[in-house]
C-alpha cells in the first residue's frame, strides 16, 4: 500500500522545482532590464552635469571684468534664459539672446551636427537664473531638463541636474 500511495510524488517535486527555477530566471531578466535602464540614466545624468559645467565656464570666462562690479553683473545679466520658475522644469521670463548660451541650447537639445544632446530636451526647458544681488559675488544657477525615453511619462516625466556657480564680481 505504501508504493501505492506515493505514485506521481517524483513528477510533482520536479513541477515545483521547475517552477522555482522560471521564477529565478523571470526575476534575473526583469534586474538585466533594471540594470540597462539604470546605467542609460546615469549616462544622460553624466551629460547632464557635462552641459552644465560647459555653460557656467563659458559664463565666467566671457563676463566684462572693466569696471568691476557693475560690468560683471551687467554682463552676466545677458546670459540669463528663462530665469523664473514656474513649476518643475517650467520656467518663464524672457530667452537670452547671448550667441553663448543659443549655442549652448543647439548643443543640449542636439540640434547641432555632431551632437547627441539630452533625450526630450528642449530649449524651452532649461534655465540659466543669474542673482547679482550679493556684494562680492554673483549667482548663476544651470538647470538643465530632460525626459529619458526609458521613463513612462505617467511616472517621472522630466529628469533634472542643478548647477549653482558664483562668479566674483571683483576681478
Amino acid at each position: 500500500m505504501k508504493k501505492q500511495s506515493q505514485r506521481g510524488m517524483f513528477l510533482l517535486e520536479a513541477l515545483i522545482a521547475i517552477l522555482i527555477f522560471s521564477l529565478g530566471i523571470l526575476g534575473m531578466v526583469a534586474m538585466g532590464g533594471t540594470a540597462i535602464a539604470a546605467q542609460s540614466d546615469a549616462q544622460y545624468r553624466t551629460e547632464a552635469a557635462n552641459f552644465a559645467n560647459e555653460i557656467a565656464s563659458k559664463i565666467a570666462l566671457n563676463v566684462d571684468p572693466s569696471n568691476p562690479p557693475a560690468s560683471i553683473q551687467a554682463s552676466l545679466q545677458a546670459f540669463a534664459h528663462q530665469p523664473v520658475p514656474a513649476g518643475y522644469c517650467n520656467f518663464a521670463g524672457a530667452p537670452s539672446a547671448s550667441p553663448i548660451v543659443l549655442g549652448w541650447l543647439s548643443e543640449v537639445t542636439g540640434t547641432v551636427a555632431g551632437t547627441l544632446g539630452l533625450p526630450g530636451a528642449t530649449s524651452i526647458n532649461q534655465s540659466i537664473a543669474v542673482d547679482t544681488s550679493q556684494a562680492t559675488y554673483s549667482t548663476v544657477t544651470v538647470t538643465i531638463c530632460w525626459k529619458p525615453p526609458s521613463t513612462s511619462a505617467t511616472l517621472a516625466p522630466w529628469h533634472r541636474h542643478v548647477l549653482v556657480s558664483y562668479v566674483p564680481n571683483q576681478s
